[in-house]
């Protein structure tokens, strides 16, 4: 199939259009009309520096059920003796940037352009793009980032410095996701670490039928905010 390059116009081609690999289109831009309308029609950006901006649409799609999320038993120690302490959107830009830095075993870069960063955190201000943090003695030590769209959350990334502390902050945003009646957690690719936490694949016709659904729900928009009542 041909990889279709993108002009000003804010359109993409259809998902079914993509690759095997997921991949669908190239060039464009990422300001927030054209992230929005990529995201509402099961579609993300993807690239190295080096690389154009890449499009991608996955088949089969990983996805979390907010209602399946699997706590270990090491995860539920931490999470009841209260090691870390989350919240959400209090350092937006510090946990895109721990993403974009932080390590990762078996992977060289990272795909968290400088350009990236930029255009998330102006989703952040535009309240479409929100974050999950924990912090340990007044330090963040792993935390999440994705976008909100109708019923459905867009996880894009995730870090950690400390064992346990990423996971503890997707726990806590995937119980508060389902107390605001959230239909999914768009995990994207497929991994193992996904899998532990309960994801599991969907074709994409099932992605978009279910996303179509989602987005009939209005958007939260603006600072989130854990119930008082912490999950």
């Amino acid at each position: 199939m041909a990889v279709y390059r993108l002009d000003a116009r804010l359109r993409f081609p259809h998902p079914s259009q993509s690759e095997p690999d997921g991949l669908l289109a190239v060039g464009g831009d990422l300001s927030p009309e054209r992230l929005l309308l990529a995201y509402s029609a099961g579609i993300f950006p993807w690239y190295s520096q080096e690389q154009p901006i890449l499009w991608y649409s996955p088949d089969p799609r990983a996805v979390l059920l907010p209602r399946a999320l699997h706590v270990s038993r090491s995860l539920g120690k931490v999470l009841r003796r209260g090691r870390f302490e989350i919240r959400m959107d209090t350092a937006f830009a510090d946990v895109i940037r721990a993403c974009a830095e932080t390590p990762r075993r078996g992977a060289d870069g990272t795909w968290i352009t400088r350009e990236m960063q930029s255009a998330y955190e102006h989703l952040h201000e535009l309240g479409y793009a929100h974050s999950a943090e924990a912090w340990e003695d007044g330090r963040l030590v792993g935390g999440i980032y994705g976008v909100s769209l109708g019923g459905a959350f867009f996880g894009e990334s995730m870090f950690t410095l400390r064992s346990n502390a990423s996971k503890a902050a997707f726990a806590v945003l995937v119980a508060q996701l389902e107390r605001w009646g959230f239909d999914f957690l768009d995990c994207q690719m497929h991994t193992p670490h996904l899998d532990s936490l309960g994801a599991i694949l969907w074709p994409r016709a099932r992605f978009l039928e279910k996303l179509s659904r989602a987005l009939e729900q209005d958007t939260r928009r603006g600072t989130w905010k854990l119930d008082a009542a912490a999950p």
